[in-house]
């Protein structure tokens, strides 16, 4: 019967092999092809699930925090950034790469601080976002932050950068109409509707207990 047909074509998750031994790449050699000030480019021979080879280019990144700060009047704190690789400013929240051996709770207060001049009450951990799998190890840890206080601003040497108030409904907006195509802070935007809808869970904590692991 045409159900049975499709169900067929486009089984379940649950009803696909167990595993993923079927569809795992076996690197063969790696070579370093470029190494800049914090991101590497690597050219890989790899053998297929076939047994054929072929070969892959990717980037290594250290990680980086992106941070959801949200004010007491319930609006986003967001950024506006020139990113040099499309030549025009982006609006997102604020981000940061991970230091060496650095905790993803330090990095966010650090970069919340030094970009917005803001230090919050409490921290969040939402999740993990893989934004480039195809082509990069990036990971971005997603942290929302509340309780905010103002303070100074310390951007790094050759940052620059605009810090304003948004509404959430705003934000959405700016995506649906184009305005806003950073992927980070439109999977953030995902994450804060389904907390306020009750969907999602945040776990609270002030930064010191994540810093100690509780």
């Amino acid at each position: 019967s045409a159900p049975s047909a499709l169900k067929s074509m486009l089984p379940d998750l649950a009803d696909l092999p167990e595993g993923d031994d079927h569809l795992r790449e076996q690197r063969l050699d790696s070579t370093l092809a470029h190494s800049g000030r914090f991101l590497q480019v690597m050219h890989d021979t790899v053998r297929l699930p076939d047994g054929s080879v072929s070969y892959r280019e990717y980037i290594v990144h250290p990680g980086a925090v992106m941070v959801v700060p949200i004010l007491d009047d319930g609006r986003l704190l967001l950024e506006r950034q020139y990113r040099y690789p499309h030549h025009r400013a982006f609006i997102e929240f604020p981000a940061g790469k991970i230091d060496a051996g650095e905790a993803g709770i330090t990095c966010g207060v650090r970069e919340l601080h030094e970009e917005t001049g803001c230090s919050a009450a409490e921290w969040a951990l939402a999740g993990e976002l893989r934004n480039a799998i195809a082509y990069s190890d990036e990971r971005i840890e997603i942290w929302f932050a509340r309780g905010l206080t103002v303070g100074e601003r310390r951007l790094d040497e050759g940052e620059f950068l605009d810090v304003f108030a948004a509404s959430e409904q705003q934000l959405s907006d700016w995506i649906r109409d184009g305005e806003v195509t950073d992927a980070k802070t439109m999977i953030a935007l995902l994450w804060l509707q389904q907390w306020r809808a009750g969907r999602w869970a945040l776990d609270w904590r002030p930064a010191e207990a994540w810093s100690r692991g509780r």
